[in-house]
């Protein structure tokens, strides 16, 4: 279930034209516990290398049964997303992400 939303958010969010995807594409990794969004995109200086930026951390509290959200900062660190930092439910937390009021994911 946790795969199917990650793999929805992001294919929702790919490049339909393949011409575009090597760009810019979106991707994700999960670990069972951890969930990281970034962007694929070519590095500036060497096309041929592929750089995966982080975006959005999805973190799952097993204590809590609780899901937590976090961006990355311009600093490389990651900071606990507000106004809604957690929820009992992935989908929520995703279209947190996806509405981006504040321009911390998509600026």
């Amino acid at each position: 279930m946790v795969e199917i939303q990650l793999r929805s958010f992001v294919e929702a969010r790919r490049p339909k034209e393949e011409s575009v995807r090597a760009q810019l594409d979106f991707g994700y990794s999960w670990d069972g516990q951890t969930a990281i969004f970034f962007e694929i995109r070519p590095q500036w200086n060497d096309p041929s290398h592929l750089l995966e930026l982080p975006f959005a951390k999805l973190r799952f509290v097993k204590s809590s049964k609780m899901w937590k959200l976090y961006w990355m900062r311009g600093s490389g660190k990651w900071q606990s997303y507000e106004p809604q930092s957690e929820s009992a439910y992935l989908q929520s937390l995703i279209n947190e992400i996806d509405y981006d009021v504040d321009g911390c994911f998509f600026g």
